[in-house]
């Protein structure tokens, strides 16, 4: 499963279990042409933005972002917590700063993984 397939996965699985919950999803996906894809740069605050939130307030949570990564994809190094790569620490450093305003905010790699996060935070 790509990521894309692996992204209308999430949302299809979301409007299933969670019909009433608002969700939004990133374009990142999207083929643009270079003219879109320059406004719509201009249109985030910065990289690195999570590809799902879901605008529910659950376990003290106001919002759940997630990172959304096909399976079996490596998100660090061999020690475990390094970033594999100069895009995957600009995810995280998001994810970090989404944390620190009281955001759940997580990478998920595969539908499994997803849908765990997911139930959880609903659940």
């Amino acid at each position: 499963m790509t990521e894309s397939q692996l992204h209308l996965a999430v949302c299809d699985y979301i409007r299933l279990q969670y019909p009433h919950a608002l969700f939004n999803s990133d374009m990142s996906g999207i083929k643009l042409t270079m003219g879109q894809a320059i406004k719509a740069k201009k249109l985030r605050s910065s990289k690195g933005f999570p590809d799902l939130v879901i605008y529910e307030s659950r376990r003290g949570y106001s919002a759940l972002f997630v990172e959304l990564k096909k399976e079996g994809e490596k998100l660090y190094k061999k020690d475990g917590f390094t970033p594999r790569t100069p895009h995957l620490l600009e995810q995280w450093n998001m994810l970090q700063d989404l944390e620190e305003r009281w955001f759940s905010a997580q990478f998920a790699v595969g539908f499994d993984e997803a849908k765990t996060i997911i139930d959880y935070y609903f659940n």
